[in-house]
């Protein structure tokens, strides 16, 4: 999907914005999508829905659409004048790839000995997504961190029998155990797990700033320490099978802040091999 500029000119109590009043937004506002941002000169704060969102002192900020985003979102600046600047984004809904099943859901059964494992792995990923690093990938174009075949497309879901299981949160791309993983834009690693987790396996974060991160799945190995910067087209790790995945292939999640987006769509398409 090609990306769009457009200069939004925000207005407030129906007079019309100077352009010192303009906000400038690139790319395009879908569900799973981000966009890039600049803030009006003077302000002091920008919200998203209502969350704040950080903006630098270049005025450059980003924000992003969850998977089920709904159709309309608001953008609130306030500036130094106390003027408070509100307009309304309109995101286009996406078409999920969805099987329909004809049988039950069934159940999870978590055992106290799954959960025993498993409380503790979501607390290390849950404070790994707390931490604030300079990280300033979020400026970046991004690439693939492995280029192969995609297999497993973000937003995927099946419904079984009208009652849908949880969608697939990232991209898989198809590889072989030992095949390079590289990081596709600068950041910082965020959490590089020790020992495989029960589910993501060898699990890699990296936080590419202003909320939005990485996750690397399945891994073989990781290359990378906690604390550690990396660039652009770093080696990061290499493809595996750990933790739950039915044979070696990537999965690249992402997230901003809560938001759960689609990595295609930052990437772009896959190049060929």
């Amino acid at each position: 999907m090609k990306s769009w500029i457009a200069a939004v000119a925000l207005a407030s109590a129906g007079v019309m914005a100077a352009p010192s009043s303009e906000i400038i937004l690139t790319g395009t506002p879908i569900q799973g999508g981000a966009l890039l941002g600049s803030a009006p000169r003077g302000t002091v704060e920008l919200r998203f829905n209502n969350q704040p969102v950080r903006v630098d002192a270049d005025g450059r900020f980003l924000i992003a659409f969850d998977r089920d985003a709904a159709p309309m979102a608001r953008l609130s600046v306030r500036l130094a004048d106390g003027r408070i600047l509100d307009h309304v984004l309109t995101v286009a809904p996406r078409a999920w790839r969805i099987e329909r099943v004809n049988a039950p859901l069934r159940p999870t059964q978590s055992t106290e000995a799954f959960l025993a494992l498993r409380r503790p792995e979501l607390a290390r990923i849950a404070a790994a997504r707390d931490r604030v690093t300079d990280a300033q990938g979020w400026r970046q174009r991004f690439i693939w961190p492995r280029i192969g075949r995609i297999s497993g497309l973000f937003g995927a879901q099946r419904v079984y029998q009208g009652q849908p299981g949880a969608y697939h949160g990232g991209v898989d791309v198809t590889g072989a155990t030992g095949d390079p993983v590289i990081a596709p834009a600068d950041g910082v690693v965020i959490l590089a797990a020790d020992h495989p987790f029960t589910l993501e396996g060898n699990l890699l974060m990296i936080d590419h700033g202003h909320g939005l991160s990485s996750a690397f799945l399945h891994l073989s190995r990781i290359d990378v320490i906690e604390g550690q910067h990396v660039i652009q087209g770093q080696a990061v790790g290499a493809i595996g099978a750990t933790g739950r995945a039915t044979g070696p292939h990537l999965h690249w999640g992402m997230k901003w802040n809560e938001a759960r987006i689609d990595p295609l769509l930052l990437a772009g398409p896959m190049p060929a091999n």
